[in-house]
C-alpha cells in the first residue's frame, strides 16, 4: 500500500519525539540565557516549557475528542464554545489582570459568529462535520491574536501618554474620545501580522490551510481557494477584534487599574 503524504512527510516515532524535545530545549534555553522577558527574569524560560508541554498534552487530548465530537451536534458546539471560553480567558489574562479580562470574549465572539454561522447557512460548513473545528479554531485564534496585541499596545500607550490623555479632557474632549486618540494609531498595529501574512502567501510562507489540503489529496488549485478564503476571513474578523478592543479600551471597560 502507498504510504499518505502526511505519514512521509513526519513519522511519528521516538525521532520525532526527540526532536521535539531538542527543540524545547533549545528555545528555552535561549529565552533563558538571553532573559527575554520583560522584567529580564527566566519567566519567559518557564512559559517556554509550560507552553511546550500543554501543547502535546492538549492536542494528544484534543485528537481523540474531536474524532467523536464530529458525529454528535452537541458535542461539537460544546467543544465549539470551549475552544471560545480558553481563547477569552487566555486573551484577557494577556491584557490585563484585573476583573475586566472577561471584556475580551467581545471581540473574539463578534467577529467569528457571524462568519461562522453565515458558512454553516451557506453550506460551505456542516453541521456535524469536521471542517468545522478547524475553520473556527483558525478564525477564533486570529480574534485571540488581534485582541491580545491591540489590548495590549492600547493599554500601553494610553498609560505612557496619559498626559495627552489628560490634555485633551482638558480641552473638552468626552472620555471615551481622550482615550481613542491617544489608543487607536498604536493598536492598528496588531493587524500587521494578518497583513504580511496575506501579501507574502506562496511566496515566503506556505500556511496551514494550503498545506494540509495537498496533503490529503486536494489539487494545489483547491487548496490556494481555501486558503485565499481562510486569509480574507481572517483580514475581516481581526480588523473588527482590533476596532472592539479599542473601543473597549477607549471606555475603560478594559483597564489596569486595581479592583
Amino acid at each position: 500500500m502507498r504510504p499518505l503524504a502526511a505519514d512521509t512527510l513526519l513519522p511519528v516515532n521516538t525521532t520525532l519525539a526527540v526532536a521535539l524535545a531538542v527543540l524545547l530545549l533549545v528555545a528555552t534555553a535561549v529565552a533563558a540565557v538571553f532573559r527575554l522577558a520583560p522584567d529580564e527574569s527566566y519567566g519567559r524560560a518557564r512559559e517556554v516549557v509550560t507552553a511546550g508541554v500543554r501543547a502535546a498534552l492538549q492536542l494528544a487530548a484534543v485528537s481523540l475528542v474531536i474524532g467523536w465530537a464530529v458525529h454528535h451536534t452537541a458535542a461539537l458546539i460544546g467543544f465549539l464554545f470551549l475552544m471560545f471560553a480558553v481563547a477569552t480567558r487566555t486573551a484577557g489574562r494577556r491584557i490585563t489582570t484585573n476583573g475586566t479580562w472577561w471584556w475580551a470574549a467581545l471581540p473574539i465572539a463578534v467577529p467569528v459568529a457571524p462568519v461562522v454561522a453565515a458558512l454553516v447557512l451557506a453550506g460551505l460548513l456542516t453541521v456535524p462535520g469536521i471542517a468545522v473545528i478547524p475553520v473556527t479554531g483558525i478564525l477564533i485564534g486570529g480574534a485571540l491574536t488581534a485582541t491580545v496585541l491591540s489590548g495590549r499596545r492600547a493599554l500601553d500607550e494610553v498609560a505612557g501618554r496619559f498626559g495627552e490623555v489628560e490634555a485633551a479632557l482638558s480641552l473638552g474632549f468626552p472620555d471615551r474620545d481622550a482615550h481613542l486618540e491617544v489608543a487607536r494609531g498604536a493598536a492598528s498595529d496588531a493587524l500587521l501580522p494578518a497583513l504580511d501574512q496575506t501579501r507574502t502567501v506562496g511566496l515566503v510562507t506556505l500556511p496551514g490551510a494550503f498545506v494540509g489540503m495537498l496533503l490529503a489529496g486536494a489539487s494545489p488549485v483547491l487548496a490556494g481557494t481555501v486558503q485565499v478564503f481562510v486569509l480574507i476571513a481572517l483580514l475581516a474578523v481581526e480588523a473588527l477584534s482590533v476596532a472592539l478592543t479599542v473601543e473597549l479600551v477607549a471606555r475603560r471597560r478594559l483597564n489596569r487599574r486595581d479592583r
